[in-house]
């Protein structure tokens, strides 16, 4: 390569070119990505959520970011001028003169190629007279005519012509030393942004990410969590709380977003004796480590909705905002124990509600209240003080759906102390909470028989979500609820009712009795041994029980009689052609139930391809939240678990598309023993607090089927053999009577 030549570019027409590709490689892609979205539209949302969100810390975060930023200003300028440097760099690019084209002199003389030395000649002449300086013509184009003209006659200049395609010759000169003061420093810098700055660049951002989890969770945290997790089983909420707030996401050795303040050695302290007992004299690292303690207490402050200063509820909101995506990891990793524990044996599982205290403090943190705390306060302007007019004797509500049920006038009655304009803005909000209406199928896909459940099988529990607004399905939570109190009152008056129904049962028992007596004579004997019962102190229920199932046989005697009378009056065909029209619709059943199957099956493998296809956005719904400083969607928790013995059965989906419908399929292996087992389906938000469902799931597991060593539809009949065979030998024994026919 040393002693390669180049052919040089005097005007660097070249270098335009080159210039133009990268710019538009740079401005086009980063219009794409880069160009601020329609503004508008997001202004307009976030007007549609007024109503209801105005008074959310996230919705007035929102709303003073739009208005202040100046950032998609700025994007957009930077964009306007690359735009116009690559348009300005183009229209130069169109200007500029084709070069490098072929010499050919042939084509200056305006002669075809192959002409001979007259032919040359005397073009050359007619040419020179026309374009000579001294007669007015063109110096440049006469200059070359003249190389033209030497280039054809004379020999050595022909032979670089045809060797070099120059008239002149090889032009040899070492690339570098072609270049000017400008080219060289452009080159260089080309060679430092890409071979040293882009390496470096590229090399800081891999160790930067190796360093997290898909889900952007630092390794060493999810390490972390394992460890506490397998060490704690049973984690209740304080426990918990230590556990969380000592992520490494809050170390500013780890994370750079932390910070430690010089004002945190004056303002924590304040805020440890304010919020009482978080046992900060704990020396078990990293629980007792600044930064986990300065973040225990902005989560607990923010729990117990304390006022904070300006420096403080900044990094408290930084923690916030770190909080659901850390809890979601807590029950990734609780599940990961779950299962290894399952399979392998010998490791300890986490408890059923240490996962469950995971998904109770997500609510937490969004709503900003404590777990003792009712649910009413997620609603605007609901104190503690309010609260005594809802427990109250005449209403007795404590929960959100106990506030829907109220009747419109008794509601507005219990919230008395709210003027009207506020009142439409519970209502309002209240409105906006979701109702989830589940209904769950049990079954057994891939299996002749998917309504059978045998030891060891795949259980496939597939859970219908139905979403709706609390306004919308008020009538089903006041139906829900008064079949609740139903049950409540009937189990508080408990004896009264167990003596009415005693008294109906005495009475019904004493007028059979009494028509029995009158329809049967009793005997002398019967009397005296009912005398000698009585005076021992024995009901009668057992007679009247006989006597009373001695009647039901003499009428379904009767009964059965004249059936038989009436059967015997219709003929013989009569029978038949019923006996196969009952045959006919059995079969036209069992018929109509496979397509069933079959249609419900193909509509199964429809849906799962459709959701291994699709991907649906994880925007649902915004989140009413009082105190978190971020945009939350609904999210939910399904899962099904044995309550009884504090396990999971099956792992948590984490359900973040639910909009309208969603379709979940949750399986587990069945129990390995035979018997009826009681699982529970549970279904807990991840942002609200009292909205959790549980329902029950029973499951009658039976014996597995045994396998079968040899397949019927491999066993062929020694009778099919042989007849294979026979035919085979006559089919042979007929063709060579042909042959001798033929012959």
């Amino acid at each position: 390569m040393a002693g390669q030549q180049f052919q040089y570019d005097d005007s660097g027409n070249t270098f335009f070119y080159f210039l133009t590709s990268f710019v538009g490689l740079i401005v086009i892609p980063a219009t794409y990505y880069l160009w601020p979205r329609d503004q508008n539209a997001e202004q307009l949302r976030l007007k549609s959520l007024r109503r209801v969100h105005g008074r959310c810390l996230w919705y007035r975060l929102r709303l003073m970011k739009s208005q202040q930023s100046i950032v998609p200003t700025l994007k957009k300028a930077a964009l306007l001028f690359g735009w116009a440097v690559f348009l300005f760099l183009a229209y130069k690019v169109s200007k500029l003169d084709r070069e490098y084209q072929e010499y050919n002199p042939y084509e200056v003389l305006k002669l075809e190629a192959g002409a001979s030395i007259a032919e040359i000649k005397k073009q050359y002449r007619v040419l020179s007279l026309k374009h000579h300086p001294d007669k007015g013509g063109d110096e440049a184009m006469f200059m070359k005519l003249a190389k033209a003209y030497s280039a054809l006659t004379n020999e050595e200049s022909r032979n670089n012509w045809e060797m070099y395609g120059n008239p002149d010759g090889p032009r040899g000169d070492s690339f570098f030393n072609l270049l000017t003061y400008f080219q060289r420093s452009v080159l260089l810098v080309y060679g430092l942004a890409f071979m040293v700055i882009l390496p470096v660049v590229v090399g800081t951002w891999w160790y930067r990410s190796i360093r997290y989890s898909g889900d952007q969770i630092l390794i060493n945290t999810t390490q972390l969590f394992m460890h506490f997790m397998y060490k704690t089983p049973t984690m209740n909420m304080k426990r918990l709380v230590m556990v969380l707030t000592a992520a490494f996401e809050f170390d500013p050795r780890s994370n750079k977003e932390a910070i430690i303040r010089p004002t945190d050695n004056i303002e924590v302290p304040q805020l440890i004796r304010e919020l009482g007992n978080i046992n900060v004299k704990k020396k078990e690292p990293p629980f007792c480590y600044p930064y986990s303690l300065k973040a225990r207490v902005l989560l607990l402050t923010h729990l117990a909705r304390m006022d904070v200063s300006e420096n403080v509820e900044e990094d408290q909101r930084f923690v916030m905002k770190k909080c659901p995506a850390l809890l979601q990891e807590i029950i990734n990793v609780g599940c990961q124990l779950t299962m290894m524990a399952t399979s392998r044996g010998g490791l300890r599982a986490p408890r059923l509600s240490s996962i469950e205290n995971c998904m109770k403090l997500s609510q937490m943190v969004v709503q900003g209240l404590q777990e003792a705390k009712s649910p009413l306060l997620q609603l605007p302007h609901f104190e503690e003080e309010h609260l005594r007019y809802c427990i109250s004797k005449k209403y007795k509500v404590r929960t959100l759906q106990d506030l829907v049920s109220l009747k419109d006038s008794d509601r507005r009655n219990m919230l008395r102390f709210l003027g009207e304009e506020k009142y439409e803005e519970v209502l309002a909000v209240l409105g906006s909470f979701p109702y989830i209406n589940m209904e769950t199928k049990l079954q057994v896909l891939d299996d002749e028989d998917s309504n059978n459940i045998t030891a060891g099988s795949i259980v496939t529990v597939t859970v219908t979500l139905t979403r709706k607004r609390m306004s919308v399905s008020s009538t089903f939570v006041r139906i829900s609820h008064e079949s609740i109190q139903m049950f409540r009152d009937a189990k508080t008056n408990k004896t009264k009712v167990w003596q009415n129904k005693n008294k109906g049962a005495k009475k019904a028992a004493k007028s059979k009795k009494k028509k029995l007596t009158k329809k049967k004579p009793v005997t002398q004997q019967q009397a005296k041994g009912d005398k000698a019962k009585q005076a021992n102190g024995n009901v009668a229920g057992n007679d009247v029980a006989a006597a009373s199932k001695a009647e039901e046989d003499d009428l379904s005697d009767k009964g059965s009689e004249s059936d038989e009378a009436e059967g015997n009056k219709d003929s013989p065909s009569e029978r038949d052609e019923e006996s196969d029209k009952q045959s006919d619709t059995e079969v036209d059943e069992i018929a109509g139930d496979d397509e069933e199957e079959w249609e419900a099956l193909q509509q199964s493998i429809q849906r799962r391809e459709r959701a291994l296809l699709e991907t649906k956005s994880k925007v649902t719904h915004p989140v009413y939240s009082l105190y978190f400083p971020e945009e939350k969607q609904e999210w939910w928790w399904l899962y099904i678990a044995d309550r009884k013995e504090q396990t999971l059965v099956s792992m948590p989906n984490h359900v973040c598309t639910l909009k309208d419908t969603e379709e979940v399929e949750l399986k587990f292996p069945a129990p390995s023993k035979t018997g009826n087992y009681q699982y529970s389906v549970i279904l807990r938000s991840d942002s609200f607090m009292g909205l959790d469902q549980i329902k029950p799931l029973k499951l009658e597991v039976h014996e597995a089927k045994a396998l079968m060593d040899n397949h019927p539809q491999w066993d062929i009949p020694e009778t099919e053999e042989e007849e294979d065979d026979q035919e085979d030998s006559d089919g042979i024994e007929e063709s060579e009577e042909d042959e001798e026919d033929n012959d």
